[in-house]
């Protein structure tokens, strides 16, 4: 059975004095947690968050850039995110690719990026309330994984994580049923595993869109959701814990 995993996605928020604090409540409440628990802070707080943490919780950066280094002002590298204690780094989060233009040409040369400087890329996919009004959803996750594939290989997914973001339902308070989210979570084991199925079925697919202690165990009971890449919700210590405590039970 895969490890359950939930990331949270602290965006834009957060000072040196809040990064300690919520990062000491989660590492005080997460013992009986059976999931894996990262956190993904802006990138000043990274080294705030990765001198408090253990190897319990993974440390985590928001984006990266796809060059190595260069003149490139304002972003950041992986060899940077690696040696700041960065275990793994989000590539094609919605808001990178609705508010910045990033393409699925990109995104694909990000993760490539990431694990070439021994990071693990958590690969964020998702369809916009028009796609799927249009009936697109499939196709536009198709396309955003394939892209990937093209660039990495299949193999690439060995180490890697994707994340199912419906963009519809990211900071609206509205969120994919749980029978929604696992079809999507489904289709996107199902084109990978046309590929390999032994990568697609040990591939965690985590579920990113106003997750909430309130839904978090119907969403994390679904057969292909093993995790969730979580928004606002993380930056409270309590709903954060209760969303990680939501996940099933996990064996070896």
């Amino acid at each position: 059975m895969r490890r359950p995993l939930v990331v949270g996605n602290w965006k834009m928020h957060g000072t040196q004095a809040s990064a300690r604090a919520l990062v000491n409540a989660v590492l005080a409440g997460i013992s009986g947690v059976s999931a894996d628990v990262g956190m993904c802070p802006p990138f000043a707080l990274i080294p705030v968050v990765a001198d408090l943490v253990g190897p319990r919780v993974w440390v985590g950066g928001q984006d990266l850039h796809e060059q190595e280094a260069g003149a490139f002002t304002g972003e950041t590298s992986g060899v940077l995110l690696k040696d700041l204690g960065c275990r793994c780094v989000i590539v094609g989060h919605s808001e990178r690719r609705t508010l910045y233009g990033d393409t699925d040409t990109r995104v694909a040369e990000k993760f490539r990026r990431a694990q070439a400087c021994g990071l693990t890329p958590i690969l964020c996919v998702g369809e916009t309330l028009s796609e799927r009004e249009a009936g697109s959803t499939e196709g536009v996750i198709a396309r955003q994984l394939d892209a990937v594939v093209d660039c990495s290989g299949i193999g690439a997914f060995a180490d890697a994580i994707v994340a199912y973001e419906p963009v519809w339902a990211i900071g609206t308070g509205r969120n994919a049923s749980a029978r929604q989210a696992q079809l999507v979570h489904g289709f996107i084991r199902g084109r990978l595993a046309r590929r390999d199925a032994g990568i697609a079925d040990r591939l965690r697919i985590l579920y990113g869109g106003s997750v909430k202690a309130a839904n978090a165990g119907e969403l994390f009971a679904e057969p292909d959701i093993d995790g969730g890449l979580i928004g606002g919700a993380s930056l409270k210590a309590d709903e954060f814990l209760a969303i990680c405590g939501a996940v099933r039970a996990w064996t070896s």
